[in-house]
């Protein structure tokens, strides 16, 4: 997802390679001004307003925004004794974050004494997602993570013929599905409702949430959990998905031009965020 995790380029699972006659580390890390006005609300209440964030891209991770402290409400940290270490950043120090009756422990944290080349992130501070009421850029939440600014999601129309079977039934068949392309994932075939078998998809509870599309919604088909997902109000950049439907093609049958569907790199995603109905640590976006 965009420059550091599933096939982005700093990620370990990168499927491309830098053209440089000597190998590059293991792992590099990318940090860069935002440029986009950010801020935390925590019990009701504002504890960062910042134009000035730095986002640090780290392998495997999701963008992670650090917040200057003089953009941050002056009663909003409390130390909490916890130091861990960062291999490439060196020390971490914990903070519980507080406003008005609540508290929350180890729900912030800063590098306190960040290498030379990285001192652009001393006297930053950075709040766990899930710990947090809700991330805004401006006056619009931001679901999941801090956005990626190198993520991008392209939507295109097609007229090859897409089939989708569980066994002998026939799920879906369109004459004129969409193919979306994300930055980091496999492909994902989108079809028009008019064109699904209805009565073989059973709603499951709970939802996940992707910051770049919205709400995702699952579906059972048959005895197959999580066959198929839908954006049923995908956000208005990428309003064209809105109540499609898209299949995993390693849960069922999907014949694009004739063509089985095979799984690959960036096919099948777990990400580490929070949504309603599954474990937080096993929550998967498309």
């Amino acid at each position: 997802m965009g420059l550091s995790w599933q096939q982005g380029p700093l990620s370990a699972g990168a499927i491309g390679h830098f053209l440089t006659p000597e190998p590059l580390p293991e792992r590099l890390l990318f940090a860069e001004r935002l440029r986009r006005r950010m801020r935390v609300k925590f019990n009701d209440t504002w504890i960062a307003d910042s134009e000035n964030v730095i986002l640090l891209h780290e392998p495997g991770r999701y963008p992670v925004a650090y917040f200057p402290r003089e953009d941050l409400e002056e009663e909003a940290l409390a130390a909490s004794g916890k130091v861990t270490h960062h291999k490439e950043l060196g020390d971490t120090t914990w903070y519980a974050v507080r406003a008005g009756d609540r508290t929350t422990e180890r729900a912030a944290w800063e590098f306190t004494s960040p290498p030379e080349h990285a001192a652009e992130l001393r006297g930053r501070i950075a709040f766990a997602w899930r710990a947090m009421d809700a991330f805004y850029e401006e006056d619009e939440r931001i679901l999941g993570h801090a956005a990626d600014p190198y993520h991008r999601i392209d939507i295109r129309n097609t007229s090859r013929p897409l089939e989708v079977r569980l066994g002998d039934t026939v799920v879906a068949r369109s004459e004129h599905p969409v193919v979306l392309y994300e930055s980091g994932f496999a492909p994902r075939w989108y079809v028009p409702r008019a064109d699904i078998d209805e009565t073989r998809l059973r709603p499951v509870e709970g939802q996940t949430f992707c910051p770049y599309k919205g709400l995702c919604d699952y579906y059972d088909i048959g005895d197959v959990h999580h066959a198929a997902w839908t954006y049923r109000d995908a956000y208005q950049e990428v309003g064209r998905i809105s109540g499609m439907v898209s299949f995993e093609p390693d849960q069922v049958e999907v014949y694009l031009d004739g063509k089985r569907l095979e799984p690959e790199p960036g096919q099948k995603v777990i990400s580490h965020g929070v949504d309603r109905g599954l474990d937080a640590d096993e929550v998967r976006t498309h």
